[in-house]
């Protein structure tokens, strides 16, 4: 069947992956990975053999045409990222939006994705949040920071372990230093670790203790954090 299927694949633990999605990589006639290299591993241990192509960033645009042309001749396609679910702070929005231009259907399968259990885990209310996924490095980053000190709900927002701890003390300086915060690394890994606390008290444990991984930074709204501000 003609069809885009986002197939979310695990953050870490191989067992995360479900039924239905190796039933699909298994189906399918082509496979987009972000990276081959990193795919390579994954699609071997589930006994996957089919065609891969690098679909990433950098060639996502020039690529979609050509994946279009594809569907239309009936193949079924699917898009798997390093880690989690596609288009997630990965690539895939891109050709979702050409795809569905040419009237060709899309199908995203349930499946992993890092700031949900960071969330859940983290003890600040799940009831209404934003995600932020990474935030601007550089232009309009101290914007989007004064724009969310405001914000009431709680907010997710992912960081590489060399900016972690700039990261901190930024939202710090920006939130207050007793903002309640949780951030998660390693989500599903045999290292796995959420510390809890204000921003300030986790990025003192922090300055001790190792960066590694993929971190999850979850951050109590505006009048919900311990300063009451």
């Amino acid at each position: 069947m003609s069809k885009l299927y986002l197939v979310p694949t695990p953050i870490g633990n191989l067992e995360d992956i479900t039924f239905r999605a190796v039933r699909v990589l298994k189906e399918a006639d082509i496979i987009l990975a972000e990276d081959t290299r990193t795919s390579a591993p994954l699609l071997k241990h589930f006994g996957i053999d089919k065609r891969v192509f690098a679909h990433h960033q950098h060639n996502e645009h020039k690529a979609s045409a050509e994946i279009v042309r594809f569907l239309k001749e009936g193949q079924m396609v699917a898009l798997i990222s390093d880690a989690g679910t596609p288009a997630v702070s990965d690539p895939g929005f891109f050709l979702v939006r050409e795809v569905l231009k040419n009237g060709i259907e899309v199908e995203c399968l349930p499946g992993a994705t890092a700031f949900v259990p960071a969330l859940v885990n983290s003890g600040l209310p799940t009831d209404r949040f934003t995600f932020e996924g990474f935030l601007p490095v550089k232009k309009g980053r101290q914007t989007r920071l004064k724009e969310l000190a405001e914000e009431e709900r709680t907010m997710i927002i992912y960081e590489s372990p060399h900016r972690l701890l700039k990261t901190l003390e930024e939202f710090a300086a920006v939130f207050g230093a007793g903002r309640s915060a949780a951030v998660s690394r390693e989500l599903t890994k045999v290292f796995e670790e959420t510390v809890r606390g204000s921003l300030s008290e986790i990025k003192s444990y922090f300055e001790t203790h190792t960066l590694k991984g993929e971190f999850v930074i979850c951050i109590g709204g505006k009048g919900k954090d311990r300063s009451g501000d």
